[in-house]
């Protein structure tokens, strides 16, 4: 146990001036070190957890938190199933939905997902009305045969605004001349854009009925989407539902759609958490020598104080707390410049493109638009900041032991 004394002698130490100054320039570099290590792993982690966060905000954006489908047919009750989900008080939103694979022909040919949606009720559970770039969601008409477009996709196919685009499904139908895939002229009523190509090139709207008559459906759609309060549940709340409505369904929800995507990026942000608590270990080991040459230059004032009666352990703790001091001055010096990085990190990045003359995150690569995206998490700072004591109480701990078998005897012959 540190007392007083120990306290009060490893601290004198820290702020006495020595007589090698390179031992106070290896401290010096140590607790930079370890400042630094800690900026670059509270600006990194910061930046991953606001890139995670747009990415998720987009994508949840565009899917549901839930469905609810049938199983190897249509779903014909939707409109109960979406009456039973808009009563839950854990349910903001439900609304029907068919999807087909498709292929569209303008000027030229691409491949989309066909998503038929209600237009009156999509804005409860997507934002694709708010992404409107010309047109919009209430165009699409019953009969009218409108069809919504991603910028890409629109590009891709060559059309524009007013343009006829040709969609064929892969549903066959028999005529006189033989089994012929189903197919409809569609007018380009709308474009959207959200950030993502997966969206932006490989999706089309059109009206429910419209896809209904296309398909051949009836009545029926391919699920109901839901968006609810809490969608880290969404799996629990929709698989409720789905034993509520009474029949057998088949339940999914955003996180295992898209569980690839979000187990990749938080392997990333291990990977380069674990890369960047290199630079906190490095300066640890920094703060080893440092502590080493310090025990060498304090042979005789260890030898001193052990003939006064200081015990072993309690030289041990005299430089375990000068190794403390200079491993947290490191530490709070690295969270208060992280934290100041990381709310104008955008500004840094700005600057920097200005005086290197080019884009330092495309937009169009990573998925940003405007400031670069940062969420700075307290649990992460809390993480860190352990991390980094613990590396630094560990790289005392030898140094310390060292300076406590020092014997008295040995040190102060040639003094």
């Amino acid at each position: 146990m540190i007392r007083p004394l120990e306290l009060a002698i490893g601290l004198r130490y820290t702020r006495a001036k020595r007589r090698n100054r390179f031992i106070s320039f290896i401290s010096l570099v140590s607790m930079l070190g370890i400042a630094l290590g800690v900026v670059a792993l509270i600006a990194t982690l910061s930046v991953m957890n606001g890139f995670e966060t747009e990415l998720r905000t987009r994508i949840l954006g565009m899917v549901a938190h839930a469905t609810i489908s049938g199983v190897g047919e249509d779903l014909h009750d939707w409109p109960q199933a979406v009456e039973v989900a808009s009563a839950d008080p854990r349910v903001l939103g439900a609304a029907p939905y068919i999807e087909r694979e498709s292929l569209l022909t303008g000027v030229r040919s691409q491949g989309a997902l066909l998503r038929g949606i209600e237009p009156a009720l999509e804005p409860a559970v997507s934002v694709v009305g708010e992404k409107m770039k010309a047109g919009a969601i209430g165009d699409l008409k019953p009969g009218a045969f409108n069809i919504l477009l991603g910028t890409e996709l629109a590009m891709a196919l060559g059309v524009d605004m007013g343009d006829s685009v040709t969609v064929l499904v892969p549903e066959a139908r028999s005529t006189p001349v033989g089994v012929v895939p189903q197919m409809k002229r569609f007018t380009v009523a709308g474009l959207f854009e959200t950030g993502m190509q997966e969206y932006d090139l490989q999706m089309a709207i059109i009206h429910m009925a419209d896809a209904q008559r296309l398909l051949r459906m009836g009545e029926g759609v391919t699920g109901v989407r839901l968006k609810l309060t809490d969608m880290f549940h969404a799996w629990s709340v929709a698989r409720d539902l789905a034993d509520r409505i009474g029949e057998f369904y088949r339940v999914r929800d955003w996180a295992r759609d898209h569980a690839n995507f979000f187990r990749a990026i938080q392997m990333e942000k291990s990977v380069m958490a674990v890369i960047l608590s290199l630079i906190v270990a490095v300066a640890a080991f920094n703060l080893v020598s440092s502590l080493i040459m310090l025990v060498t230059d304090k042979q005789a004032d260890i030898a001193i104080l052990r003939t006064l009666g200081l015990s072993p352990g309690s030289v041990m703790a005299v430089f375990v707390v000068q190794g403390t001091v200079i491993g947290v001055v490191g530490i709070l010096a690295g969270v208060a410049g992280g934290i100041s990085l990381t709310l104008n990190l955008d500004h840094v990045m700005r600057f920097i493109e200005r005086l290197l003359g080019f884009e330092l995150m495309p937009a169009d690569v990573y998925y940003i638009s405007g400031d670069l995206p940062v969420d700075l998490r307290p649990e992460n700072i809390l993480w860190i900041v352990t991390i980094a004591f613990v590396m630094c109480m560990l790289a005392t701990l030898y140094p310390a032991w060292r300076a406590s078998r020092t014997d008295p005897a040995a040190a102060l012959r040639y003094e």
